[in-house]
């Protein structure tokens, strides 16, 4: 790490976590509820985890308890994608750690899963640690993105548990992570290793959640980046009055980050895949919402607009989707002749004579560059539809649409336009009081599920609307929240995914909203991320939360 630091790290170095009552108390307990069942799939789910399915769900609460006491040997992995407060729950891990037997040691694997198997690690020392507290990415023990899945991997990790004497790991990820926790404390239960598993929550998407997990760690901290720059260019297109801006942000699988920041700053267009998916939505209906309301607001004088879109849009709208499954199989039988043809046109006019003349025609109505994309397939054969510059595609298709209908006399309409794509701008941000408080006690309260012996758990720190005086944190069993799914063409067990909910509260008051944003000017400018000053300002959790939890 660099030796000097910004004024800004060294306040954030001083600053102390809050944590839940509980936590803070020198004597804590585990209390277990009654057992519990996967989420769906009950049997395959059973007979896959025979020794840790059905678990209690676990509870923190004050009192003396019956946790271990002696000196504790336990490992910790960063795996995935970063988030803001990895780091925080590192710390809060080894605090707990440390206050409960001075003799703890706490060991990081490197580069994520991939050292747990090869056995590479070091042991984080105080100094390490008062380095990295409150700061925003992985680069403590850095991420991978390797999983833990062929018997001799999971082999090599209980050799190296052994030679460690490691009585836990904990294991810091998203849903696929997470899984993989379940899967080697399933293996080390089989293997009587002594080692248990505990998961903690993480992703900057928000798609793990449920009714035990109630936030992602990362999520706040990232909305609340991508918010301040995306307020930013609101203000900018109100100032200059001559540009619409285009915005693709974070969340393939799910549009949580970009209802989030429609919710934090008011854009003239959110567009979110759920609704998109739910409602049938093609590409041509797509770019006629998005042209109305361009051409409604240059009516009124107003040749300027904020449109925000998730990065996976494009696989949730209908006709794209038949279209890339058309393509596919297209490209499994010819794709090496395809592209050994001479020139582009040819190649499109092979595949209009192959695809069916909905999808030959989405697939014409694709800039040159994209259909050139979409004509190659990624390592595990499929069309790589995440390359697809969203924002670019959105903004040639409204662009063109305006020409034709100038053309006709239509509109006089001026579209001048300008992309954007946040993403890694909010991975490795220094996290909001939220996310360091929320990480810290999730760190915190991990060290106690370690020390009542409990494995194959996710922790969780619920009632996080309310200060975290009132937070309650405890332990949700990683098989409750499981289900089969297809992958590579076999059925595996995985945390399911949270989607955005089109009943819930937050699409709700977007939805009842948009069309006023849509045509006014009514943006919302949230600025930086405050680590100072009042509660309300400093501590305030996502709009989202707020609005789920009433």
């Amino acid at each position: 790490m660099s030796a000097e630091i910004s004024v800004l790290q060294k306040a954030r170095a001083a600053y102390q976590p809050k944590l839940p009552k509980a936590l803070r108390s020198n004597n804590v307990r585990v209390e277990l509820g009654v057992p519990t069942e996967p989420a769906a799939d009950k049997e395959q789910i059973k007979q896959r985890f025979p020794k840790t399915c059905g678990q209690p769900v676990a509870t923190i609460i004050e009192g003396n308890g019956e946790l271990n006491g002696n000196p504790l040997n336990v490992g910790v992995v960063l795996s995935g994608g970063q988030a803001p407060g990895g780091h925080n729950v590192i710390a809060g891990l080894f605090d707990a750690l440390k206050a409960a037997n001075p003799g703890n040691r706490l060991f990081g694997f490197l580069k994520g899963p991939g050292g747990i198997i090869k056995g590479k690690y070091k042991e984080l020392t105080p100094e390490i640690i008062d380095r990295y507290r409150n700061t925003g990415g992985f680069d403590m023990i850095m991420s991978g993105r390797d999983k833990i899945e062929k018997p001799e991997e999971l082999a090599a990790c209980k050799q190296n548990f052994d030679s460690m004497n490691l009585h836990g790991l904990v294991i810091i990820g998203g849903d696929d992570s997470n899984t993989n926790a379940a899967i080697l404390a399933e293996y080390l239960c089989k293997e009587e290793c002594r080692t248990v598993v505990i998961g903690v929550p993480k992703t900057i998407d928000g798609d793990m959640k449920n009714e035990q997990i109630e936030a992602s760690f990362g999520f706040d901290t990232a909305c609340k980046t991508y918010s301040e720059l995306i307020g930013n260019i609101c203000r900018d297109s109100m100032s200059a009055v001559k540009y619409w801006h285009f915005v693709r942000l974070m969340g393939r699988a799910a549009s949580h980050v970009t209802l989030e920041c429609g919710l934090q700053t008011h854009p003239n267009v959110c567009l979110v895949s759920e609704e998109i998916q739910a409602k049938g939505t093609t590409l041509a209906e797509v770019v006629d919402y998005i042209t109305d309301v361009v051409l409604k607001r240059a009516a009124a004088g107003k040749n300027y607009g904020v449109v925000i879109v998730p990065e996976g849009l494009p696989e949730f709208i209908s006709d794209i989707k038949r279209m890339i499954d058309e393509l596919s199989t297209i490209l499994g039988k010819d794709e090496q002749y395809i592209r050994d043809l001479p020139d582009h046109s040819e190649r499109v006019q092979y595949l209009n004579n192959r695809l069916t003349a909905a999808s030959a025609k989405v697939y014409g109505s694709l800039p040159q560059d994209i259909q050139e994309v979409l004509l190659h397939r990624d390592s595990h054969g499929n069309v790589p539809l995440s390359q697809v510059e969203t924002e670019r595609l959105l903004i040639d298709l409204v662009s063109d649409k305006i020409r034709l209908l100038k053309s006709r006399g239509q509109t006089e309409a001026k579209f001048s336009s300008l992309s954007h794509f946040f993403g890694y701008e909010g991975r490795c941000a220094m996290p909001s009081n939220f996310d360091a408080d929320y990480c810290y006690s999730l760190g915190y309260a991990a060290t106690q599920l370690v020390r009542a012996g409990l494995t194959g758990y996710t922790v969780n720190v619920r009632n996080l609307t309310r200060p975290a005086d009132e937070w309650v944190a405890g332990g949700t069993p990683v098989t409750m929240m499981l289900n089969m799914e297809v992958r590579k063409g076999k059925p595996v067990p995985v945390i399911k995914k949270a989607l955005v909910d089109l009943e819930g509260k937050p699409f709700q008051h977007f939805s009842t909203n948009r069309e006023r944003w849509a045509l006014n000017d009514d943006f919302v400018f949230p600025g930086p991320v405050q680590y100072f000053g009042p509660s309300q300002i400093a501590d305030v959790p996502t709009v989202t939360l707020k609005l789920e939890k009433g």
